[in-house]
């Protein structure tokens, strides 16, 4: 298993683009993407958990029913939720794309991200549809990355190389999520796509498997998107025997998939609008998993917790009021804590009680980019990890101009 440099693009038969069509008023910024595949490819995604979804994502699970896509399109600066004409927009999207690039239109996944209400001309998608598909290229990966950023800072890209039976098979994928990001499923988009070969049944299972432990353990701000989705494209190229039931092939491919995910998670979290610091929590000495990840998520998503650790404030006792309060069965006289970075590490709390520390260490230590507060339960085998950022004045900043 190896990261190798790369997104959407690093496996076989995948080409990429992403321009600026005028959705978004700023010129300066692509908003509209695509990814294709030069063979339909298997397919299997998971969506928002929130009741209010954007229209592109019931076309989506439509569209996909039968576990099989060749393409994706994306637009930037509109989400299309909540819209009267929303369904039949997106449907249009995936016409126009499926005209141009002779797929079936129910073989096109339909994404859109940005403002909620507001409509969506389509208009400035139709006109750029010609020149987003004669731009496709396997060197165009970033540019798909950047077209489906809203508020995020930095693009979002990752590949991994594996081997399958002699096989070289590789997995790579792009993200956008800064903000309105926080469990359960979804939590922002990802696209991944990879050529190894894989029944549809088998991607969805593995997909489903994984995001318990990665995509549903990121939280920035604690509010569940509308329009958030993870998608993933297997077209089969590399040449692997195809993977059909749960066996050592599957183990490599679910081990492939998570380093990927994994990656992507931080950069998410890392990313949080207004973020100055990536925040991991990572819990251990569980009793059960379901503990270990209730209390790591708790933690994470304390907004007194993101404050001191903007701070540099080793301010421990937010950290076992979330674990309080997380509903999570603990006894609460067994629990160490201690914050973590490139720094060092410093003990705070032993037995669920305070223990001598100096300020000038912790704060040093909580002054790097990356932060780990560990928590051990010392209760069971268990562990989990969560993942978000610091609170900052941006924040409100970012979220009270987001209109505007």
């Amino acid at each position: 298993m190896e990261i190798i440099k790369g997104g959407v693009c690093s496996a076989k038969g995948f080409s990429a683009n992403g321009i600026h069509c005028g959705i978004r008023h700023n010129r300066t910024k692509r908003d509209l993407a695509i990814i294709y595949s030069q063979v339909p490819a298997t397919a299997a995604a998971v969506y928002t958990t929130n009741l209010v979804k954007g229209a592109p994502l019931i076309v989506t699970k439509k569209h996909i029913e039968n576990g099989v896509a060749q393409a994706i399109i994306c637009n930037s600066g509109n989400a299309n939720t909540c819209n009267a004409n929303g369904i039949e927009i997106a449907e249009k999207m995936s016409d126009l794309l499926s005209k141009e690039l002779s797929v079936k239109p129910e073989d096109v996944v339909v994404a859109s991200t940005g403002v909620i209400g507001q409509p969506l001309n389509i208009e400035p998608i139709a006109n750029g549809i010609k020149p987003l598909v004669q731009g496709l290229s396997a060197d165009n990966g970033h540019y798909a990355a950047e077209a489906i950023m809203t508020t995020d800072v930095a693009v979002k890209e990752v590949a991994v190389e594996f081997s399958l039976g002699g096989k070289t098979c590789r997995i790579g994928g792009i993200a956008k999520g800064s903000g309105m990001i926080h469990p359960n499923m979804a939590t922002m988009l990802v696209f991944i796509t990879t050529d190894a070969k894989i029944s549809s049944q088998m991607l969805s299972k593995a997909l489903k498997s994984d995001i318990q432990n990665t995509f549903n353990m990121i939280s920035v701000d604690g509010d569940t998107s509308t329009n958030d989705m993870v998608v993933v494209l297997a077209n089969g190229m590399a040449g692997n025997n195809e993977i059909v039931k749960e066996d050592e092939d599957f183990a490599t491919f679910m081990k492939a998939l998570n380093t990927v995910n994994v990656t992507l998670c931080r950069m998410i979290a890392g990313d949080g609008e207004g973020a100055t610091k990536l925040l991991e929590c990572s819990v251990s000495g569980a009793k059960t998993l379901d503990i270990a990840k209730t209390v790591a998520k708790s933690v994470i998503c304390s907004s007194l917790t993101k404050a001191a650790m903007f701070g540099a404030d080793a301010n421990w006792g937010r950290v076992l009021c979330a674990i309080g309060y997380s509903g999570a069965q603990v006894d609460i006289n067994k629990i160490d804590v201690s914050f973590k970075s490139k720094k060092g590490t410093v003990l705070v709390c032993k037995n669920g009680a305070g223990v001598d520390f100096s300020e000038d260490i912790a704060k040093e230590i909580l002054l790097e980019k990356e932060i780990i507060i560990e928590v051990n339960l010392n209760d069971g085998d268990y562990n989990s990890q969560a993942w978000g950022c610091d609170l900052t004045y941006d924040y409100v900043k970012i979220n009270g101009d987001y209109r505007t």
